[in-house]
Formats: C-alpha cells, sequence, structure tokens
C-alpha cells in the first residue's frame, strides 16, 4: 500500500485537441471501462469520480502559425488545470483521466503552483516513448501533444507558457524523462541546451531499469511531491497497442511494473496523469486494463507484502 491516504479524485478530459490522431477522448471512458476506480477502492483507497471536464470541440483543422488548435488547446488546459488545483486545495490526490498528453501544460502548472504555495519540492516523472520538447520551429505537425514539456519550462506560445500567470512552470531539473526513443532532430538540441534530465532506452538497456529508476528518484525525501505523467506509449506497443503514436523498443510489462513499485516504493506520489490512451487503435481495451494493471502497482500493489 502506498504511503498516501489522501483521497483521489478521477478528472476526465476527453479531447484529442493537441494529438495528431483521432481516439484520445476516449481515453477516459476506457479507463473507467477497464475497472481504474474499482481497482484502488479494492487497494483500500478512497475514490471519488468526478465526471469529465466539458471543453471546445476539435474542429480538425490543419496548423495556424505553426500550432494546431491553440486556443482550444489553451481552454483545455485552463479547464485541467483548475481541476487539478481545486483538488490538491481539498486535500485530494487528483488524477488526470486524458486526453492527450499536451493537458500536461494545466496539470503540471497546477501542480507547481501548489506545490510553491505549500513550500513542497516537485518532482515530475515524465513516463514517454517521446521527450515531448518540441517548439513550432522544429516540428512541422503543429500537434502540441509534442511540446508540453518545452510549454512547461517557458519555451512555447505565451498563452500556455503562462497559463499559470508566470513563466517557467517548472524547472527542467525538476523534470525525470523515462523511456524516451523519439525525439526529433531539432528537439535534440532544445533538450541539450535545456539540460534535459532524459533516461533514454539505450540508458536503461546499458544500466538496467532499477538502476536509472534510482537515479531518477535520487533526492525525494518527505518534502517531495512527485508527480507521474503517464503516456501509455511509454509502453512497448507488443504489450500497449492502444496509442495513437507507437514506438517499438519500449519498456516490457515487468520493467514497467518495477518503474511503478520503485516510484510507490517513496511514498512520495502527489498527482498522476494517464494519457494517450487511443481506444481506437487498442484490442478489446487490452491497453486499459494493462494501464489499470500498472497504476494499481503505483499506488502500491506489489506481490508480497512490504515495509
Amino acid at each position: 500500500m502506498s504511503k498516501s491516504t489522501s483521497p483521489i479524485a478521477l478528472i476526465g478530459a476527453p479531447t484529442d485537441i493537441g494529438a495528431g490522431h483521432r481516439g484520445a477522448s476516449m481515453g477516459p471512458e476506457a479507463l473507467r471501462v477497464a475497472g481504474l476506480a474499482e481497482a484502488l477502492r479494492d487497494r483500500g483507497l478512497t475514490v471519488h469520480d468526478t465526471g469529465n471536464l466539458l471543453g471546445p470541440f476539435n474542429p480538425w483543422q490543419p496548423p495556424h502559425d505553426g500550432y494546431r488548435h491553440l486556443d482550444q488547446v489553451v481552454a483545455w488546459n485552463r479547464l485541467v488545470m483548475d481541476a487539478m488545483y481545486a483538488q490538491l486545495q481539498q486535500g485530494h490526490l487528483p488524477v488526470l483521466l486524458g486526453g492527450d498528453h499536451c493537458l500536461g501544460v494545466g496539470s503540471i502548472t497546477a501542480v507547481a503552483r501548489w506545490c510553491r504555495e505549500n513550500g513542497k519540492k516537485l518532482r515530475v516523472l515524465w513516463l514517454d516513448a517521446h521527450a515531448d520538447f518540441n517548439t513550432s520551429d522544429v516540428t512541422p505537425s503543429g500537434n502540441v501533444h509534442g511540446m508540453p514539456v518545452a510549454c512547461l519550462c517557458g519555451l512555447g506560445p505565451q498563452p500556455l507558457t503562462h497559463l499559470g500567470g508566470s513563466s517557467p512552470a517548472v524547472q527542467p531539473a525538476q523534470i525525470r524523462q523515462i523511456g524516451i526513443r523519439s525525439v526529433d532532430q531539432g528537439e535534440k538540441r532544445l533538450i541539450k541546451e535545456y539540460g534535459l534530465d532524459v533516461y533514454d532506452m539505450r540508458y536503461i538497456d546499458e544500466i538496467g531499469m532499477k538502476r536509472a529508476m534510482e537515479e531518477a528518484l535520487e533526492g525525494v525525501d518527505a518534502d517531495t511531491h512527485v508527480h507521474v505523467s503517464f503516456d501509455v506509449d511509454f509502453l512497448d506497443p507488443a504489450i500497449a497497442p492502444g496509442v495513437g503514436t507507437t514506438v517499438p523498443g519500449g519498456p516490457n510489462y515487468r520493467e514497467a511494473q518495477l518503474v511503478m513499485e520503485m516510484i510507490a516504493d517513496t511514498g512520495r506520489l502527489g498527482s498522476l496523469d494517464i494519457v494517450e490512451l487511443n481506444p481506437a487503435f487498442d484490442d478489446h481495451n487490452r491497453t486499459g486494463l494493462l494501464a489499470v494493471d500498472l497504476v494499481e502497482s503505483l499506488f502500491g500493489k506489489s506481490t508480497l507484502m512490504r515495509d
């Protein structure tokens, strides 16, 4: 069992506004159908499903000035930011059910604000196949789900970089990216320039997942709020086909379980995103069920009783 006893608040954000494929808007319901709330309640946790946020429709238009659907992306992220912050203020552990990963801007902006106000250190664990450190200058697609980390670090359109009123929302030193294996050429230069801490799959292959996670969690203590931003395409597509942007060579089932268990062992999990689950590409909600299984481990499920 995780040391956290805070009631869990599920917040649905059914949109694919920042993505390049339709379908992530069905992610929240797929997680509910897979039994997320029931699984966490079975662990003795208090879970309240707050329902879905209601944001603008996806107009499915080409990029304008380098960004697709920027106004709608900002609107959705503001809704997410306000909802996440409100739950944190009530002493709850908010779990964002996405939706695509552009929503990480609103989610983490809210968490960073709450940490500043409450004297907590923030550690963001970004579990993803992609670094999401693009800008409109280095990606032709304009899809904002490839830009949230850059926006959080102050690089991007002003309505997103200043979503919480100031910029940057977080410092690169507060972020650890795990499982990365798809980075655009221009994005590589930005990652190096900003000093982002990236544990890519080559590094994990070389030293092992256990040691990589020990390094990523170094410095986490009783004053740390850990936010996990779990993009389901973090997982190898052989076990998790239900995403819009599959990248071969990701963590296998046991490696992913170890990641979640080691985070749970810290007892410092304070908020969570589950994003980019796309039932349109899935097989009988196989990926949704796997995501629920891994989230159970994130909240303390283990093979044996552990101290």
